[in-house]
């Protein structure tokens, strides 16, 4: 039996459109795109008005030409930040390990987990590390609670019930209340500290990465408990904070970039 496959005509051609404008120097208007792609004038204007309606297109009201509009440059900067964010990161990240001596990881929400993307091992003889694409439970430690933090309340609540806690250690928080609370005190604070809640021996440090991505990101530092004092959290806290602004930074730079590119016609 021959496979069937389903075709969008008015999909095809609101991209036809979108390709059209993005190249055009000036912008375009519904003649000028009727005439370009031989597409009915009635055609062009219902295609544009609903992606004008939604932001994807900017109708310029002198002229009545299009561009191309935010929405499409959202869209256009979330994808960007989502290839670029662990290149971004590395310096940065290399630059925190030798400062603290710990292992630094970078890692995202993926599903019902969070990915690690990156890790730079610490240079000790007796180290704590994680290859990248490994999964971590979401619903534990630092990592977890500052993921968590960058998402709705009502959607991280709901996650909660639904998944359950689990205890991994004699410190991890299994109370649903209590670990909400802990939730609404990262967002205040800004990090979050794991004090063998996951692993018995092993703490950790961790910090929101609020970017264009459109998963929530964290970077957090790990180590053994034997290693950690109250001096050392406040130093490690610091120091993950500011490598957070000097990711941050980069990606704002890299974005402008991206938007002055996409302005011209290049997303």
């Amino acid at each position: 039996m021959k496979k069937s496959t389903y075709s969008s005509p008015a999909v095809k051609k609101a991209f036809k459109i979108l390709y059209a404008i993005s190249v055009a120097s000036n912008g375009l208007g519904i003649s000028d795109l009727s005439k370009k792609l031989k597409i009915g004038k009635s055609t062009v204007h219902g295609i544009t008005a609903a992606l004008e309606e939604m932001g994807v297109l900017v109708r310029e009201p002198l002229h009545k030409k299009y561009t191309l509009g935010y929405s499409l440059m959202e869209l256009c900067r979330t994808n960007y930040a989502k290839i670029g964010l662990k290149d971004l990161a590395r310096k940065p990240m290399e630059k925190l390990m030798e400062k603290v001596g710990e292992t630094v990881f970078l890692g995202v929400l993926n599903g019902d987990h969070v990915t690690i993307v990156d890790t730079v091992e610490s240079r000790n003889e007796m180290k704590i590390t994680s290859p990248p694409g490994t999964r971590l439970p979401l619903l534990t430690g630092a990592t977890g609670r500052v993921i968590l933090s960058q998402i709705d309340k009502e959607k991280a609540k709901e996650i909660i019930q639904k998944k359950g806690l689990t205890r991994y250690t004699s410190k991890t928080v299994i109370d649903h209340k209590q670990f909400l609370r802990e939730i609404e005190e990262v967002k205040k604070r800004g990090y979050a500290v794991d004090d063998e809640e996951y692993i018995t021996g092993v703490w950790a440090v961790a910090v929101p990465l609020l970017s264009a991505s459109s998963a929530p990101a964290a970077l957090w530092v790990v180590g053994f408990t034997s290693t950690m004092d109250d001096q050392k959290v406040k130093t490690v806290i610091r120091e993950v904070q500011e490598t957070i602004q000097e990711i941050k930074q980069s990606l704002e730079g890299t974005l402008t970039k991206e938007l002055f590119a996409q302005r011209k016609g290049r997303c």
